[in-house]
């Protein structure tokens, strides 16, 4: 069963079409824009069933889970293939083909600026083929046609659009975008069903959003994981911060307010860091361009040692190739204060008292990526573990630490 958001109203006569989400930084399966404040991925059914038994002391630090919708490969009226989400699947006949694929808002988007190292201009660096070596249900092998070099920030825009109109997207996403759209399309038939997980997209509430994708975690294969995965991703974990640190980058947006655009860093960044190159990048992920946003620091710090409580007291959970977010608004903020009294609330015996305004910054810590997380009673014949999952607490600890030391301008 579908479970919409309160605040959307879908006519059941139509299909959704799916966009591109503008902010995917990292991860290497798709995820799509269903509406304003909801995103969707296809299914994994371990994943699902995670959301599904979810702790309730977790959910805070969870996106919410809105249920699972029907999702089609058609071909629209010029004959490019699109992504439908339908509540009914007898439904789609009623469904304007002729409407702006998804497809094409590939082909119309173009680089308008990049920029690379000290944020000097470049022009978009010689595309080379790769093969990620993830697997996605059905299909073992992602073939990608191009690597956005991780050095590159970009601005990319429909062409379509007015200047009031612009919206910014991520490479990344936008590359496991069309690679999903190739590989169904090449492999499945338009009557083909698949299911998707309906999401909350814990960016809406930023104008903004400054995005960071932190691999939690000593471990990152599952217990299902073949040989060759498990040594390709311990391979991975041994040469990267996963093992120095527990924590390593999959990726990170930064929005950049004297340039105007978002500073984009992808997974093969994050694999090639040292421990200091880790805590350099997470420096840069709160400088706008500008200054240093210190006060961004504290509530993060805030969540995380909530986070770190939550998970200690999950006995047989391992969170293994899961991820964690952390976001907070691009868009500077006025400054932070006390007001006056005779701007204070009222309170009940009539005297006044200082008002906090903005207290603190808004941002978000989230868990995210649960198709390889295991715990007990999951299913029979599984492996279980005793006690929390001490790779990611110590991943944690030192990501506090290290936000710690930027705190106490080290």
């Amino acid at each position: 069963m579908v479970v919409h958001d309160s605040r959307d109203t879908i006519d059941p006569r139509k299909g959704v079409l799916l966009e591109p989400f503008h902010h995917q930084v990292g991860g290497h399966m798709s995820m799509l824009k269903y509406n304003e404040h909801t995103v969707c991925k296809p299914l994994v059914s371990q994943e699902q069933r995670f959301y599904e038994s979810l702790p309730m002391e977790m959910k805070r630090f969870t996106p919410q889970y809105k249920g699972v919708v029907s999702v089609f490969l058609r071909k629209d009226s010029r004959g490019r293939h699109v992504l439908i989400a339908s509540p009914q699947a007898e439904s789609l006949t009623s469904f304007d083909m002729g409407t702006e694929s998804s497809l094409s808002i590939w082909g119309k988007l173009k680089w308008e600026k990049a920029s690379c190292g000290e944020g000097s201009l470049t022009s978009w660096k010689k595309l080379k083929k790769m093969t990620i070596n993830e697997s996605c249900p059905g299909n073992a092998l992602l073939r990608a046609e191009v690597h956005f070099q991780t050095e590159v920030s970009c601005y990319m825009e429909d062409s379509t659009r007015t200047s009031s109109e612009r919206i910014s997207y991520n490479p990344w996403g936008l590359q496991c975008h069309k690679e999903q759209l190739t590989r169904m399309s090449s492999e499945c038939h338009e009557n083909k069903l698949h299911r998707f997980l309906l999401l909350e997209n814990v960016a809406s509430q930023f104008k903004y959003p400054c995005i960071l994708d932190l691999k939690m975690g000593t471990r990152q294969h599952g217990d299902d994981a073949t040989e060759e995965k498990k040594a390709r991703h311990m391979k991975k974990c041994a040469q990267s911060t996963s093992s120095s640190l527990g924590v390593r980058i999959c990726g990170m947006q930064v929005y950049q307010a004297d340039k105007g655009h978002f500073l984009c860093k992808d997974k093969y960044y994050g694999r090639k860091l040292s421990a200091d190159g880790f805590r350099q990048a997470l420096y840069h992920f709160f400088h706008n361009g500008k200054h240093l946003q210190k006060d961004l620091v504290e509530p993060i710090l805030l969540q995380l040692r909530a986070l770190k409580s939550v998970i200690e007291g999950q006995s047989s959970y391992r969170f293994y190739s899961s991820s964690l977010l952390i976001v907070y608004d691009g868009q500077e903020q006025v400054d932070h204060k006390v007001t006056s009294d005779h701007q204070g609330c009222i309170l009940k015996n009539g005297c006044t008292a200082p008002h906090i305004v903005n207290s603190f910054p808004k941002v978000d810590v989230r868990m995210i990526d649960f198709a390889h997380t295991t715990y007990k009673g999951l299913r029979d014949n599984q492996t279980t573990y005793d006690g929390p999952d001490q790779g990611y607490i110590f991943g944690l600890d030192n990501l506090i630490q290290i936000l710690q030391n930027i705190q106490a301008g080290e």
